[in-house]
This record gives structure tokens, sequence and C-alpha cells, in this order.
């Protein structure tokens, strides 16, 4: 009898065309580190009395299909979550081979997709529909392989025996590590920086009507956050005057690879005033827990723009 493996797993992803209604053709095959996205239906105990003390068979409760799916930080592939995540960009061709995505937070409409899991040994390839993104997270440190964790939301799931992908597509890949990555303020790097994270959610709203089959009729956006931590050696008073003050920062979060980048600017960063801590004879740290807020003048409260030498094809 064959046995699943993970090394063999796969993913495959296509934009639908209308929510929850299966894409149709060749997917793109994703690569992926870990991958949560399942169907979860629980039980529910039978209320009735008067049959005696052993309990009735229990009852089936509504379809849960929502994970998370964590993914190398890659140039091309991450437009596909991107475009998930804030909707389609706005393409620009920079004259020289590269091109300009930007993507901007607060779309009232987000796009659906199909994705995916596969377990060839078994064989079983688990087709989840109406798959919407509902946040990205990124951490920031010193070494390691540089990975966004991506939370996401389906309305439901169907086992098949063989794929549905077609004949998947690929994207040229190339790996990013965390020493390539970068955190600025107003432009400038951060002074005496160790650490930081960013996270974008767009707290997705279930929308959960009575339905026979038990799924839910959508997933949709509602009030936009953007939270996250920069942690400092605590070297001069700079940030911690304009936490006390109350004065919004600008912060840029992201990674450079050759011709290649991707930045998230958030342009109204709020940070608190920290407590600082003498824990031992080490220098002594400080991290500010920030929230992101609308600036007026860019008319929104976060911009990512990622630059690659794909025209924006495969983001529609």
């Amino acid at each position: 009898m064959a046995r699943a493996y993970g090394s063999s797993a796969t993913l495959l992803l296509k934009r639908e065309t209308a929510y929850g209604q299966a894409a149709s053709g060749d997917y793109i095959r994703m690569p992926f580190n870990r991958c949560t996205l399942g169907s979860e239906q629980g039980l529910i105990d039978d209320p009735v009395l008067g049959q005696g003390r052993d309990p009735l068979a229990p009852l089936q409760d509504v379809i849960n299909d929502e994970g998370e799916v964590v993914v190398p930080m890659d140039p091309r592939y991450l437009g596909i979550w991107l475009t998930a995540l804030f909707g389609d960009p706005v393409t620009t061709d920079n004259g020289d081979g590269t091109f300009d995505h930007v993507f901007a937070s607060g779309n009232e409409a987000l796009p659906s997709y199909t994705v995916e899991v596969g377990m060839p040994q078994v064989p079983a390839f688990f087709q989840h529909t109406g798959v919407v993104q509902g946040s990205i997270a990124l951490e920031f440190q010193r070494s390691g392989a540089a990975a966004a964790t991506l939370g996401v939301i389906a309305q439901g799931e169907v086992r098949n025996d063989t794929s549905q992908g077609g004949t998947p597509t690929s994207l040229a890949f190339t790996r990013i590590s965390q020493f390539q990555g970068s955190i600025t303020r107003g432009g400038n790097p951060i002074g005496n920086l160790t650490g930081g994270t960013l996270n974008y959610s767009n707290n997705l709203e279930k929308i959960e009507t009575i339905r026979s089959d038990g799924k839910i009729d959508g997933a949709d956006p509602t009030v936009a956050a953007l939270t996250g931590r920069i942690d400092v050696r605590f070297s001069d008073t700079t940030l911690i005057d304009l936490a006390a003050n109350g004065t919004p920062v600008d912060l840029t979060f992201g990674y450079t690879v050759g011709n290649a980048s991707v930045m998230f600017a958030a342009h109204e960063v709020y940070l608190p005033k920290p407590k600082l801590a003498v824990d031992g004879p080490g220098g002594v740290q400080a991290s500010f827990d920030f929230q992101g807020a609308r600036n007026e003048a860019a008319g929104r409260m976060l911009d990512v723009t990622l630059t690659n030498d794909l025209d924006g094809s495969d983001y529609a």
C-alpha cells in the first residue's frame, strides 16, 4: 500500500471566473513549504432524551475549509499570491526587461481561486474551490530562507482520484534568503535593527448562510489591518521620541535579489512607546509593535511593488 509523503505532494492553483466554480484548463504548479488547507466537518452531540443512558448517533456539523500555506519568497510566484490578497496590480514596463507590478490595499473585491492539493502516491487529489486569501505574514531575521505565511478560506473541498489541473505550467523559480531583506524608515536603513515582522489581513468575514450542503456563500473583506514589530538594539532615542509624540512614520519592508525585488511600503505607521528592560549584562533591546493606518496623501495604507521580468499576464 502506497503512503503519502510531503516530498511528493503538489499544490496547483488557477483563478476562477466565478466564486466557487472550479477553474478548468491548465493550472499553475506552485512551490510551497507547508500547507494546512483542508476541509473538516465536526460532530454535534444528539440532545434527545428518553432513549436510555447510551447516546444516540451524533449529528454532522457545518463544513469549514480553511488553513495556511507557507510559501518561499520568490519574485515571480509571489505575484500570484499578492493578486489574491490585494486584487489586480497596475503593471508598468520599465523598458529594461523588467516590469513593476503595484498592488494597493483597500480594494473592495478580491478574486477567488481553485487550489488542488495532491497526494499522488495514494492517489488522492483534494480540490478546494472558492479559495480567498485573507492574510500574509512575513518575518525578517538575519539568516535563513525567506518565506511568507498565507491565510486562506475556501468554500468547499472535493476529493478526486486523478488531478483536475490539466497539464500544469511553471514559472522560473528564484529563492530569496533572509540576508537579502531590508527594513527602512523614510528610505533610510533603521540602525541597529535585529529583526521584524509584517502582517497584513483583509479580515475576511465568512458568509455563513443556511445551506443544505453546509458550505459558506463567500468570504468578504472588511476593515483591513496592518500590524508588525521591529526590534532594535537601544542606541538612541529617535524611535522612542517618535512613539512618545504619536508621530507616524513610513516603513518599507522588502527583499531584493538581482534585478527583482518586492517592497511593502506602509505609508503611515504608529509606534507604541516600549518598555526598556535590562535583563542582564548583554545589550538592551527595544521592540516596537506597530499599527498601520490610511495615509490621506497616498489614499491607502499599504502599497506593494513587485519588480520582475513578467509582463503581468500570469497574474490576471
